[in-house]
């Protein structure tokens, strides 16, 4: 049984993702925490919480601070806090504001709870999860970010919805960045175990309009409510779930890398990962040539960002 510890626990994607947390059996325990001058908020979600526990017969218990000193004996953090994005703001532009926050956070996993796995949810998720890795000082295998899990999913219901088929037959992934730069591998895309360039239908597929909704599809739900909830918030259940259930699924999510992908990395960036309790580890593919020269792009531009921004933590901290 396992303590899953979110942090950032009073923002919609930490509220949420603790409610589908506590569905997964192989938790006893959730904590919540949040910044100092939220108490009233963080108890009220705690108390709701429990309410709900009484009313499916859950016995979890879920318990809230400001302390970080709480998060011993925690076996996943799981890091929404931060700013989120605002309409028509590009998720990098958060990047700097974030990190500190990251980095600090960070910190106080390597002191209090260092055995822990760290999942990152924060945005830019590629960047915040090097942020994490540097910041936390645990081993590569036990940091990682959502990255392009959602966003893999994303384009999963959208091929199942176009071909008329249930999703669970349709297998496909995006990796690179959790953004503008995205790779869509429809070279690794089957459906029913066929190739998808084997079905006389791709050719008539909208394969750019596809990527380009999967892309804007957070920036529209930001748009039409407010914020992305439920879809973030499952996908961080799947995760933890896949972690404490050492499932050794291979899910797509932001990894550190270093040669896995056609010898490029030296960045953390979404690549297909086995996960299980032990943490992440990258698996060595080989892709399509275009889809080389994409993802080596998106490389570059997460790398680029990362250390620019690494360069500026470590001024701060000097």
């Amino acid at each position: 049984m396992a303590k899953v510890t979110i942090i950032g626990a009073t923002g919609n994607v930490g509220t949420f993702a603790a409610h589908t947390i506590s569905e997964i059996p192989h938790v006893h325990e959730i904590l919540l925490i949040g910044r100092e001058g939220r108490e009233g908020l963080l108890c009220g979600i705690a108390q709701d919480m429990k309410d709900s526990f009484a009313a499916c017969g859950n016995s979890m218990d879920i318990n809230w601070t400001t302390d970080t000193r709480d998060l011993h004996d925690t076996d996943i953090v799981v890091c929404t806090a931060g700013t989120g994005r605002r309409p028509g703001q590009n998720r990098l532009d958060l990047a700097l504001g974030n990190a500190r926050i990251v980095a600090s956070i960070s910190r106080d996993v390597d002191t209090y709870a260092p055995e822990a796995i760290i999942l990152m949810v924060t945005n830019p998720v590629d960047v915040m999860t090097s942020v994490a890795l540097e910041y936390s000082g645990l081993d590569p295998s036990r940091v990682f970010g959502l990255g392009t899990h959602l966003d893999s999913m994303r384009l999963k219901s959208l091929i199942a919805s176009l071909f008329k088929v249930h999703v669970s037959e349709v297998h496909t992934r995006i990796i690179g960045e959790h953004g503008d730069s995205m790779v869509p591998l429809w070279s690794a895309t089957t459906i029913g175990g066929i190739q998808i360039s084997n079905l006389p239908a791709f050719s008539r597929l909208p394969v750019g309009e596809m990527v380009d909704t999967v892309k804007t599809s957070g920036e529209s739900i930001i748009r039409n409510k407010g914020a992305t909830v439920f879809g973030p918030g499952e996908a961080i259940a799947t995760l933890v779930k896949t972690v404490l259930g050492n499932e050794n699924r291979i899910l797509t999510v932001s990894a550190y890398i270093m040669s896995e992908v056609h010898d490029i990395g030296n960045v953390c960036i979404g690549v297909p990962a086995r996960i299980n309790r032990s943490g992440v580890f990258p698996v060595p593919i080989r892709i399509d040539e275009q889809e080389v020269v994409q993802f080596r792009a998106s490389v570059e531009k997460i790398r680029g960002i990362t250390a620019e921004l690494m360069a500026i933590l470590q001024k701060e901290t000097v």
